[in-house]
């Protein structure tokens, strides 16, 4: 059983449950291109920023700023995590990036978990509207299905990356940088709110080297907003209790992603031979085209049977990713946007895409 954050804020009981975003908890923004050899940070002071830091999130959460500075005194700058940081698998071309996640093991994990909670699943998709295929696979991006849920002491990542924040000394990149880091520190104030509302010790919780926790890897701006009670028992535990942590992501994406029920999420397509490069650069996915627009540019779906059921009026957009035969083309409609939501990057929502089609026996393009 997790223990109570701090004995002063045991009594305090659950309270109403926010994401960034991942801000998704979990979706972090486009990067700019990195500079070349940039020059070595200087130290930073954080003396400060760490005080003000305890007196608005003590304010903020109604918080005993001595128990926020008796946790913030445990907590340490991990020179590891600010390199984890400094190079995201998403930097990976599609070719390298997807057989990370699309691979026999993964695959087989996920057709396992599917069938050993397939009740659990089926609720949350009667509930939600979002497929028992696209939760399990999030969990098997995320952390192969609850087997590395990440070792890094939660409070030591976010005090990390809220107050030393990777610079590289690029003009370019500085109010991407702060934005950065503003998020994590505002992350980090989140935690201490969740382990008041839930009750937990956040000093003993484990997660990722940026912060996200549990089956799903919930940033804590998330799991305050979007975690659910999916078993009745009273609690929100996204750590060991699978009933909660199925809801959770299925309401994840209802709630944030506006998933759509029975909609598409992405087409392959072919690009005839005089249309025009399509440009759609960086992470973010913008709805701005429709389908039969992109037809008229000289896009459309490859397959012929998905033509005929394609409804010409639908928002969507082309992204071309890096495959390992060439450019491969693929129009995206609103749930891919949602998973998104999760994480930005377009390789890993065209990866939860294709590994919950491969969970679900359906034949994965570019396999």
């Amino acid at each position: 059983m997790i223990r109570r954050i701090l004995p002063s804020l045991a009594a305090l009981a659950l309270a109403a449950c926010a994401t960034s975003p991942r801000t998704p908890t979990l979706a972090p923004e486009p990067l700019p291109p990195p500079a070349a050899q940039p020059p070595a940070e200087a130290p930073r002071d954080i003396d400060a920023a760490r005080a003000e830091f305890v007196r608005t999130t003590a304010q903020r959460f109604d918080i005993p700023a001595a128990d926020i500075e008796a946790v913030l005194a445990g907590a340490q700058i991990r020179d590891a995590i600010v390199k984890a940081m400094s190079r995201p698998a998403e930097a990976k071309p599609w070719r390298d990036y997807r057989p990370i996640f699309i691979q026999p093991a993964r695959i087989d994990g996920g057709r396992a978990f599917l069938e050993a909670n397939r009740a659990a699943l089926q609720r949350a998709e009667d509930q939600y509207g979002v497929p028992k295929e696209i939760v399990t696979a999030i969990l098997g991006v995320e952390t192969s299905y609850g087997r590395n849920k990440g070792s890094w002491p939660v409070v030591d990542a976010l005090y990390t990356l809220a107050f030393a924040y990777p610079r590289s000394g690029d003009p370019a990149r500085v109010a991407y940088e702060d934005r950065r880091e503003a998020f994590f520190r505002d992350e980090l104030a989140q935690l201490f709110a969740l382990g008041k509302e839930e009750g937990l010790d956040i000093t003993t919780l484990k997660g990722s080297y940026a912060g996200a926790m549990g089956w799903g890897q919930f940033m804590p701006s998330s799991y305050r907003q979007y975690a659910v009670d999916g078993d009745g028992d009273g609690r929100r535990d996204l750590f060991d209790d699978l009933d909660d942590v199925i809801a959770s992501v299925a309401n994840y994406f209802a709630r944030k992603g506006k998933w759509q029920r029975g909609g598409p999420v992405m087409e392959r397509a072919v690009r005839d031979a005089a249309a025009a490069e399509f440009v759609n650069p960086g992470n973010t996915v913008t709805l701005d085209q429709r389908v039969d627009g992109l037809a008229a540019l000289g896009y459309r779906a490859a397959d012929p049977v998905a033509v005929l059921h394609m409804d010409g009026g639908q928002p969507a957009t082309l992204i071309t990713l890096e495959g390992v035969a060439g450019p491969e083309y693929w129009i995206v409609y609103d749930n891919f946007k949602a998973i998104t939501t999760y994480n930005i990057s377009r390789l890993y929502a065209t990866a939860v895409y294709q590994l919950a089609q491969a969970i679900a026996g359906r034949e994965v393009d570019g396999a």
